[in-house]
Parts: structure tokens; C-alpha cells; sequence
């Protein structure tokens, strides 16, 4: 036994994990690649407009993502079992992100390109958006009350690590590619999504289905219609969630997704760029660790979040306003302070939003709740450089803070979801 859990516990565990790390590096090669690839899938004289065009990709996958969670959740996830789900859309997800290594630019296609990158977006993010209700629900299902919030940060980690990953890849391929980057690079950095997918795929081959599951069909307790029962059972919790993960989703879109344009910005190159944002990422692995142990002896899920939301919201306009900086030390230093903050809010989302939700719509609500922030969040960068015009740092600033004020007021409006004994959360609701 491991920090409580079993073999079978932790293989759950771990194929949800990967799942996330998946998606950290797949989201993350787009960001790091974006500027770069605006002027390839979008006319060069468009300018900003086509990195605000380009960036506009996340809003998409957004979208697509909130329409994954509650389609597959409801008839894969909450029907056939959490396992059954994440199986199938490994699968999907890792082919269609590694797809975009071969999509034609503008200059072959010319209005078709931009549409073939978007419908790619799409398409792999119906399958992306059932990961996170289906691991999460997977891997919170199989572990004690008083272990899911060490353990939910550990699959939450799973994204910063995917982060981490392609961060050094980027590294390595720019040292190799040099000047051709541009042109067959970054198209290198895209097709190597498929080796984590495969491996994710591997592990879940060997994952068994939760107790919580296996006792719903012996009992024939399987909802017919999931997500008709989510709107009629749960509206407020729903409401509270999304404006948890909007507000949240946002901000890491304008942290951990624009730190590498910012970096653009000061002139770094990718060499650079790739390594700094990979050290800035292990530093928020700790931070996500850390929150997920510290909030298993604060006890209770929004407490925590109370305190890690405030401490972010305090601290967040020095670190921009000094981390703006071509000191590369100083760059790295203040914004892996931010990043650390940032993820230890993060550490409770997996366990809160399991808890928050009846076993009989869980996949769907989770991956719903979750996914649903990033359709408005997902677009936080295009704000950011749509209002660029009175400063990019003080463009920053203003969207990193509506939207922390937005999580705030979700988290205070939030019921406390922690109870001592597995009988009065997961199993029973």
C-alpha cells in the first residue's frame, strides 16, 4: 500500500493521470508554437488579428471540449463505466493532436487551412473534453475520502508534467531544427503527441472499472439519460462549479498559456523559451503536490481554496508587473512563484467537483463543470491582446483580474463538499 492505495487503485490512478498529461502537452505545443504558426495558417497581413485568430483555437477546443464531456459522459461514461470511456477517447484524442504535424498552410490552401486547424481543434477536443470528468471520476472513486486531495493533485500534476515534458522537447527540437523551426519543427513538436497517448492507452488497457460503478449495474442504478438528471438533480451546484472553472481556466490560460508569447514578446528565443517555461512548470508540480497535502490537513475542499484563491489574488500584480522583464533570472524566479500559487489552488478541483456530484451523472457533471469554464476562459489570451491597445501589461493585468474575482465568488458561494466517511459522499449520493 502507497500513501493508501493498492495496486489496482494506483493503476486507476495513474491512467487518469496520463490522460492529463496528455492534454498538458498537447495544449501547450499549440501555445508555445502559436506565434509561429499564425502567420502559416493565417494571411501574414493580418498581423495581430492573426495571432488573436490563432489563439482563438483554445475557444474552440473550449467549445468542443464542454460538448465531449457531456456527449461521451452521458453515453460512454455514465452508461458503459469510466474505464470503458477513457479507453476510447485516448485513442481519439492522441491521433487528432498529432494530426495537426500535417495540416497544409495558407499558402496552399489559403481560407481552407485555417478551417482544416480549427476542425482539427474541434474533433480532438470532443475526445479531450471527456479525460477530465472520466479520470477524474476514475481515479476520486477509487480513493478514500481522506486521501482525494493528495491524491486529486497528483492527477491534476498530470497536466504540468505534460507541460514539463514538451517544454524540454521544444528545447531539443529547436536546438536540432535551428532556423527551420518555422517550417518543419514545429510540425515535429505536434506529431510526437501520439507516444504519450499510446502509453496512456497501454495503462488503461489494464485499469479496472470502480467499485462504485460495478455496484451501480449489479443494482441497475445506471441513470437512462445522465444528463437529463444533471440539470434536474443539480442546477446550483452546476452554476457554482462553472464559475470556479471559468474563473480558474482563464487565469491558467493567461499564465501558463501566455507565458511563452511573452516570452516572444521580450525577444527570448525558443531554445530559451522551451527551457524557462519547463523549470517555471516543475515548480508548479510542487505547488500542486504541496496544495493537495496541505489540504488534506486543513481539511475540507473550499476552505483550502479560499485561502490558495486570495493568496494568488494578493501577490499576482507584483509578479506580473516585476516579472515583466528581459532579466531572464528575474522572469523565471517571480513567475514560478505565480505558477507554484496558481497550482496549489488547482490541487482540490479533482476532489471537489467528484464529491460535488451524484455517482449517477458524475463523468458527465465533472467533465461538463470542468470543461464549461474554458469555453469563456479559453479565449483569455485573445482578450488580453484584443485590449492590448492601452498596454499588453496592463491588458494582462485587468483579464487576470476579472476573472480571479470571477473563481473567487464561486468559491465563496460554494458548499463544503469533504465528508469523513466514503459512505456519505460517493457511494450513497
Amino acid at each position: 500500500m502507497v500513501y493508501g492505495l493498492n495496486k489496482n487503485q494506483w493503476i486507476q490512478v495513474i491512467s487518469a493521470w496520463l490522460g492529463w498529461l496528455l492534454d498538458g502537452y498537447t495544449t501547450i505545443a499549440y501555445a508555445l508554437v502559436a506565434l509561429t504558426i499564425s502567420s502559416i495558417f493565417f494571411p501574414p497581413y493580418l498581423k495581430v488579428l492573426g495571432i488573436v485568430l490563432t489563439f482563438a483555437g483554445f475557444g474552440v477546443g473550449a467549445l468542443a471540449r464542454s460538448i465531449g464531456s457531456l456527449v461521451l459522459g452521458n453515453f460512454l461514461g455514465d452508461k458503459m463505466g469510466r474505464k470503458n470511456m477513457l479507453v476510447i477517447t485516448i485513442l481519439g484524442f492522441s491521433f487528432l493532436s498529432a494530426s495537426k504535424s500535417v495540416l497544409p498552410g495558407y499558402n496552399k490552401l489559403g481560407i481552407f487551412s485555417p478551417i482544416l486547424l480549427y476542425l482539427i481543434l474541434f474533433f480532438e477536443g470532443l475526445f479531450a473534453g471527456a479525460e477530465y470528468g472520466g479520470g477524474s471520476t476514475l481515479a476520486m472513486e477509487s480513493t478514500p475520502p481522506d486521501k482525494r486531495g493528495f491524491v486529486g493533485s497528483f492527477v491534476q500534476s498530470g497536466y504540468g508534467t505534460g507541460y514539463f515534458i514538451v517544454s524540454l522537447v521544444l528545447s531539443f527540437i529547436s536546438m536540432i531544427t535551428g532556423k527551420s523551426f518555422s517550417t518543419i519543427g514545429w510540425r515535429i513538436l505536434f506529431a510526437t503527441a501520439i507516444i504519450p497517448g499510446i502509453i496512456a492507452f497501454a495503462i488503461r488497457i489494464f485499469a479496472k472499472e470502480t467499485n462504485i460503478f460495478e455496484e451501480m449495474k449489479e443494482k441497475k442504478e445506471i441513470e437512462k439519460i445522465p444528463l437529463k438528471s444533471l440539470f434536474k438533480y443539480s442546477p446550483k451546484q452546476m452554476i457554482i462549479g462553472l464559475l470556479i472553472t471559468t474563473g480558474l481556466l482563464a487565469i491558467n490560460t493567461a499564465t501558463f498559456s501566455f507565458w511563452p508569447s511573452v516570452m516572444y514578446n521580450l525577444k527570448y528565443n525558443e531554445e530559451i523559451i522551451g527551457f524557462s517555461v519547463a523549470v517555471i512548470n516543475l515548480v508548479s508540480l510542487f505547488g500542486v503536490w504541496f496544495g493537495g497535502f496541505l489540504a488534506d490537513i486543513i481539511g475540507g475542499r473550499k476552505k483550502p481554496m479560499i485561502i490558495y484563491g486570495i493568496i494568488f489574488a494578493f501577490l499576482s500584480y507584483f509578479l506580473i508587473k516585476y516579472g515583466y522583464t528581459e532579466k531572464l533570472t528575474i522572469f523565471v524566479t517571480l513567475f514560478s512563484i505565480q505558477a507554484f500559487i496558481e497550482a496549489m489552488i488547482f490541487s482540490t478541483i479533482p476532489a471537489f467537483l467528484s464529491e460535488l456530484f451524484s455517482k449517477k451523472y458524475r463523468t458527465t457533471a465533472v467533465g461538463f463543470t470542468y470543461n464549461g469554464g474554458a469555453i469563456i476562459g479559453g479565449f483569455a489570451i485573445s482578450f488580453i491582446y484584443a485590449i492590448s491597445f492601452i498596454g499588453l501589461v496592463n491588458a494582462w493585468l485587468i483579464i487576470l483580474y476579472v476573472f480571479t474575482i470571477i473563481m473567487l465568488i464561486g468559491i465563496f458561494l460554494a458548499p463544503e463538499t469533504w465528508r469523513k466517511s466514503a459512505n456519505e459522499d460517493m457511494i450513497k449520493r
